[in-house]
């Protein structure tokens, strides 16, 4: 005879508790590897940005000397606002493009898999090189428009603030939007069937499958596309620097160049430290804005079909 107590339980674990156990044991590594090469050096910059440091010598504490230097600096909000301008415009560049993009790819032709790993080659690239070829071609002198006689190609593109901001976020464009169409690519494949042949069934062409049948359905790939995009836009370095070097002016001067110019030029790595927390912070309040403009959760879309 067996006595059951209250609050004990003589169950053994069921296979659901052993599989979660061996779920949470698989992802052990990944959370390893994230602590240590995310975690623990955002808290040393974090710490950093409280110091005074050239990046040689010995730290030495600074109190608040730095988020002061840096907080009432002049140039910062011209810095952010470029920031952000380059965040919203290669947005609004990339999304149409890779979402066009990306349902052309998702078709069953077969030559349309040729077209996708011709237009993935960009993102195998260096943006540096990138940078240095695009600096050559758009030279005023020697560039592609005086080697084809085209007076609209022989512009000083990187000599006027607005035509250099334009030139970037045309390359950051040409650079990325193979790997969102490859996302939206993967997502519109993975969109029941069904509901286009019973949206054909009722007359609706091509254009009206689109609205009404793919978008909603990519609602939450739209979601986590844009914030790649936008965390992305956030760590332009190389391109700009070896393209511009945030001129003409400061007319392309980001916040990750202008943290490099105090760190790495100046040897100032406590201000540096502070921008590199306030990129951060705008990363992270920017993500968690667009989850919540999202809503709901990823297998929503699936399963009623908004």
């Amino acid at each position: 005879m067996t006595l059951a107590l209250p609050g004990f339980s003589h169950r053994q674990p069921g296979p659901r508790s052993v599989r979660d156990n061996r779920v949470a044991l698989l992802a052990l590594p990944a959370l390893v590897f994230f602590v240590a090469f995310a975690v623990i050096p955002l808290l040393g910059v974090l710490l950093l940005s409280f110091t005074q440091w050239d990046g040689i010598g010995a730290i030495h504490p600074a109190g608040l000397d730095s988020w002061r230097s840096v907080l009432t600096d002049p140039g910062l909000p011209h810095s952010i606002w470029v920031t952000f301008l380059l965040m919203v415009l290669s947005w609004a560049v990339q999304t149409p493009a890779s979402l066009v993009i990306g349902a052309f790819l998702a078709g069953r032709q077969r030559y349309r898999e040729w077209l996708a790993v011709l237009y993935f080659i960009p993102l195998l690239l260096s943006s540096a090189a990138i940078a240095i070829t695009y600096k050559a071609l758009l030279d005023p002198n020697f560039g592609l428009g005086v080697g084809l006689g085209m007076p609209l190609l022989s512009q000083d593109w990187l000599g006027r603030g607005g035509l250099a901001l334009g030139v970037v976020i045309f390359m950051v464009s040409w650079q990325f939007v193979p790997l969102h169409s490859l996302i939206y690519q993967g997502a519109i494949q993975q969109i029941p069937r069904s509901m286009y042949e019973a949206a054909q069934l009722d007359g609706a062409g091509r254009c009206r499958q689109f609205f009404s049948i793919t978008l909603p359905q990519l609602r939450y790939t739209i979601v986590t596309s844009s914030t790649l995009m936008v965390i992305g836009s956030l760590t332009f370095f190389d391109l700009i620097f070896v393209l511009t070097a945030g001129g003409p002016g400061d007319a392309t001067r980001v916040l990750a160049l202008d943290m490099y110019r105090r760190g790495f030029q100046a040897n100032l790595m406590g201000p540096a430290s502070v921008i590199a927390v306030i990129l951060v912070l705008v990363g992270l309040a920017v993500a968690l804005l667009l989850r919540r403009l999202g809503g709901g959760t990823p297998s929503d879309s699936q399963l009623d079909g908004a």
